[in-house]
């Protein structure tokens, strides 16, 4: 007996200790059933599921013992190395990864197999088709991973411009602001001249640029990362090179002068020399472009400082403004008085986009804010700034400008920053009732991330994580830099040059739709001298919107105020309303859907200047409108009418001015988005397929249709949405407020 219980299983013990546990956990586990009685089926489960496992474990032990030990030590030894691989350097989803790796090792042991039957008898069918089904496995693989993939959304979207029925600002004689301008350019670097990776900026500098200690700026330069870097660049913290990449146009200046930055990139994949179609047009327009090189403090294996290194690289450009304030103040050196420091635009991609608001906000401080032994002085004369696809949330601390004018453009595509992050500095933005700055977001649909740099591309995952993105619905390269080129250089011109006419296409895109790429973007625009009188940012309460002013409703399905996130989950730091109407199958004019904003005094307008009305609208998702019994079915989801809703102001004796907001600019449709090409990854990998994107429209005035010519705009006393267009729909609704500026 003692033999037998010395060769017997703790099998016993082990069922008793899963009953206990099960047994506990369903005891807690509540349910409508009793607990003693949820107890007992607990410890029946556990027992059930020791009892299952351990004949699964014990045929999988026979069938391993039938095996020989070599061909398991292949199989497992692989499965070992592949496992290795995906945490050290393969780094796809382990949704994707493992269920291929397992894939792949089936079908080469059915490779093996099939080749080893076929070597002893040739004419085997079966064994013949294990070959081919491998073979097939491996080239479709190899197939699907490199084709493009799809767009799923491409058949529900209308063209864009369709409706369109604006002037365009080519037809009242403005410049394509894409068109060459009349200056030649001559192209070349300044810097070091001692760089050991890179030529242009050692033997190749046209002139010598001091370095720069960054010590104080960035104390994370240590370990591995300080290690690897200086062996690789040659020179360390305390001396940063200023290179730069010059677009200068040739006269006799001064001449305004714009910098820009690149975003966190490999720092061995240099990207300085990715915005050359910006620095050639800009250049021939006027302005010295120079695309500033700050790889050194970029990604690289050895380490990412992580948001870190923000500081350096605002501090970065401001040293190169200095620099050339050094040249425009040595009576001897060619490019003395070449630039006018008075006249800035600093332009940033990615961490260069938030780089740049943090170089403005720097540049009137006295001390770096992290450690004031490191002193500033730069205040120079910098008017406005630009981001493309910009991070806002690397720096520990949250920039907030004012009286700078400022223009964000963001992709719908970006799957490295998933969410129009420029557009929230563009509403900390603030100007003074004096000022003469403008802000500006545009979000253009089907662009990426990489392609605003010509050198980093169309896959904005790098690496082997690259194959899983969709990239078929995206737009071509030069189609992203030509939008890029048409508003970049638009806010260049209004901003440096004072161009005012360029900025109607700030306010309705339609007016360039002749320079543009067919697709859809939403803009937003306000300018300095704009009442905002309602922003739903004041309260949590539905019937107020500020002092004395009251919010009533009619028939609506959907009232709410929340704020808006973004499609990963984050905030995009605005609060909105979301309203909903839903009458069935056809409108009723006795129960139309109203929101109405009243002011308990008058609006205070400032008549004498007033331009325009301006409201903030995107469409939102038609299931957010709840029937009785439940959600919207799929088909009524899918045809989603774009909404549409009448203005009506209302004065004090009860007139009234209308205008329907299609007949302005139609609202656009919800633009979704497939970032990767098995749509069970956009969720954990992305987020949702679609975020809220609100854009402005502006309504002049004039184009109100009034009850009568009594109708009086200083005595203001209702605005009122009334949704009599469509059966049903849903809106966001923001920023309601007047103009006073009429570019």
């Amino acid at each position: 007996m003692r033999q037998r219980f010395l060769t017997a299983t703790p099998l016993p013990f082990f069922l008793i200790l899963s009953a206990v546990v099960f047994g506990i956990a369903g005891y807690y586990f509540a349910t409508f059933i009793p607990p003693v009685l949820m107890m007992l089926i607990g410890a029946v489960l556990g027992i059930g599921a020791v009892l299952l496992f351990y004949f699964l474990f014990r045929l999988l032990g026979w069938v391993l013992n039938k095996i020989p030990l070599k061909f398991n030590a292949a199989v497992l030894g692989t499965a070992a190395a592949l496992v290795l691989v995906k945490f050290t350097a393969f780094r796809w989803p382990d949704l994707v990864f493992y269920p291929t790796a397992l894939l792949a090792i089936l079908f080469s042991i059915l490779l093996y197999f099939s080749i080893k039957q076929v070597a002893l008898t040739p004419k085997n069918i079966w064994a013949w088709l294990g070959i081919i089904a491998t073979l097939a496995f491996f080239a479709g693989s190899f197939f699907w991973l490199q084709r493009e993939g799809s767009d799923p959304y491409a058949e529900k979207l209308p063209p864009p411009f369709a409706t369109a029925n604006v002037t365009t600002l080519s037809s009242q004689g403005i410049t394509n602001p894409t068109a060459p301008g009349d200056y030649e350019v001559s192209t070349f670097t300044y810097g070091s001249g001692e760089d050991q990776r890179r030529t242009e900026y050692a033997e190749g500098v046209t002139y010598k640029a001091s370095s720069v200690d960054a010590t104080r700026l960035l104390p994370d330069w240590k370990g591995k990362k300080k290690k690897w870097r200086e062996r690789y660049w040659g020179f360390g913290v305390d001396s940063f090179p200023i290179n730069g990449r010059v677009y200068m146009p040739k006269g006799k200046g001064a001449f305004p002068i714009i910098l820009v930055v690149h975003g966190n990139h490999s720092m061995i994949d240099y990207s300085d020399d990715g915005y050359g179609y910006l620095g050639e047009l800009l250049a021939s327009r006027g302005f010295i472009t120079v695309s500033v090189d700050e790889n050194f403090i970029n990604g690289h294996w050895s380490g990412d400082f992580r948001g870190k290194e923000m500081p350096v690289r605002g501090w970065l450009l401001l040293k190169h403004l200095e620099q050339w304030q050094t040249w425009n103040q040595a009576l001897d050196h060619p490019l003395a008085g070449k630039a006018d420091l008075n006249k800035v635009l600093l332009v940033g991609h990615s961490r260069g986009g938030e780089a740049v608001s943090i170089a403005a906000a720097f540049n009137e401080l006295p001390y770096f804010p992290d450690n004031a032994q490191e002193t500033f002085d730069f205040n120079f004369g910098i008017k406005g700034v630009v981001t493309l696809a910009p991070t806002d949330y690397r720096y520990h601390r949250q920039i907030t400008l004012q009286d700078i004018s400022y223009l964000s453009l963001q992709g719908s595509y970006d799957a490295d920053e998933v969410s129009f992050w420029g557009m929230r500095p563009y509403r900390r933005l603030t100007f003074n009732a004096d000022s003469e700055a403008f802000k500006a977001g545009v979000y253009l649909h089907r662009a990426n991330h990489g392609q605003f740099n010509t050198t980093w591309g169309r896959t904005d995952f790098g690496g082997t994580m690259g194959w899983l993105l969709n990239t078929a619905p995206m737009i071509l390269g030069v189609e992203q830099q030509q939008a890029a080129q048409v508003f970049i250089t638009a806010f260049a011109e209004a901003t440096l040059h004072l161009e005012q006419q360029y900025l109607p296409l700030f306010k309705n895109v339609a007016t360039a739709r002749d320079w543009l790429p067919s697709n859809y973007y939403l803009t937003n625009f306000q300018a300095a001298r704009t009442n905002i009188l309602v922003d739903f940012e004041e309260d949590i309460d539905l019937i107020t919107a500020g002092k004395k002013r009251f919010i009533q409703t009619e028939n609506l399905t959907v009232w709410r105020e929340e704020e808006l996130g973004t499609r990963d989950q984050g905030s995009q730091e605005n609060n909105a309303v979301v309203l909903g109407w839903n009458y069935g199958e056809e409108i009723s004019t006795d129960s139309l859907a109203r929101f109405t904003i009243v002011f308990a005094d008058s609006a205070a307008l400032d008549l004498d200047t007033l331009g325009s009305m301006s409201i903030t609208l995107a469409v939102g998702d038609s299931q957010w409108l709840i029937k009785e019994g439940g959600q919207r079915t799929d088909e009524e989801s899918r045809k989603e009418p774009s909404p549409d809703a009448t203005i009506v102001l209302t004065d004090r004796d009860g007139l009234t001015a209308r205008l329907l907001i299609s007949d302005i600019k139609p609202i656009a449709p919800r633009l979704q988005t497939r970032f990767t090409k098995l749509a069970s990854l956009d969720k954990d990998m992305i987020g949702a397929d679609w975020e809220v994107q609100p854009e402005t429209f502006h309504f002049p005035l004039d184009s109100f249709k009034l009850d009568s010519t009594a109708f009086n705009f200083w005595e203001l006393h209702k605005i009122s949405l009334v949704f009599d267009q469509t059966t049903s729909g849903i809106l966001v609704v923001d920023d309601i407020g007047f103009s006073y500026q009429q570019p």
